[in-house]
């Protein structure tokens, strides 16, 4: 299971506010939380800092590295701050966030991913934009693996995302994750995923429920790779007590941990 921490984004206004302070102390605290609460990869994006982000980005992968040495995942749109980051990224093996099969995006990002031998989150998406239905991102999923692979990128490295929707807006937009989850697994069963699930719940009450719901349901699938917050308690219990019944926690080590720490008070 891959746990991306998400909170070092500078889209959040206190990790924005330290940022532009250069407050070091809190990037490290917010780092070394995750890392303790089982983040296995700590996300950095200051995507928003447009004026400056290879700055910033160079600035908060030197600091967090300093605080933790949990590899980094490398989020942003602009390819000139990726390589910034994965140039200075040295704890483990990086990742990158994100691919898709959009030429442009495909084209800037695919000699980053070699060069600095990271993992790679692959989106369903394409130059004819989001999909929709579970074939339409099969679609983009043959494509990108067959591209990737050939290119030399090994299937245990690319990560998945099968692009989840809001079901407010799309009513069976869980349905056709679901459904893809189970046949990226069933053709490509070497490779992994990554998500940001809690856009499944955007817009409805009761959000923490079904977000900690459809982790469950996705892990069934084979799902093994979250983007989100992990000193949610709640959020990691569920997925501990889900690996627990999905077999993959030995004497149920995790979950009896998650217990003690008051994720199912």
């Amino acid at each position: 299971m891959v746990i991306i921490g998400e909170l070092i984004n500078t889209s959040r206004k206190a990790v924005s506010e330290a940022v532009d302070n250069r407050d070091a102390e809190y990037i490290k605290k917010v780092a070394i939380e995750q890392m303790e609460a089982g983040a296995t990869y700590i996300d950095v994006n200051c995507g928003n800092k447009v004026h400056n982000e290879v700055e910033v980005m160079e600035w908060l992968v030197k600091t967090i590295q300093e605080a933790v040495d949990t590899p980094l995942c490398i989020d942003s749109p602009n390819p000139k701050a990726v390589e910034a980051g994965l140039a200075l990224a040295k704890c483990g093996q990086p990742m990158v966030n994100s691919i898709t099969d959009e030429k442009a995006r495909y084209e800037e990002v695919l000699p980053l991913v070699l060069k600095y031998k990271a993992k790679v989150i692959a989106l369903c998406m394409d130059d004819t934009g989001m999909p929709n239905t579970a074939e339409d991102r099969m679609r983009v999923v043959k494509s990108l693996y067959a591209k990737l692979t050939a290119a030399g990128v090994p299937e245990e490295d690319i990560h998945f995302d099968p692009l989840v929707k809001p079901i407010s807006v799309v009513g069976e937009a869980g349905l056709e994750v679901l459904e893809t989850i189970k046949l990226i697994k069933q053709d490509y069963p070497k490779v992994h995923f990554a998500c940001g699930l809690s856009n499944v719940s955007f817009g409805l009450p009761g959000r923490k429920i079904l977000n900690r719901l459809f982790v469950t349901q996705t892990m069934a699938l084979g799902m093994d790779g979250y983007i989100l917050n992990p000193t949610d308690k709640g959020m990691m219990g569920f997925i501990y007590a889900a690996k627990a019944l999905l077999g993959q926690d030995e004497y149920c080590g995790d979950y009896l941990d998650a217990y003690r720490n008051g994720s199912y008070d």
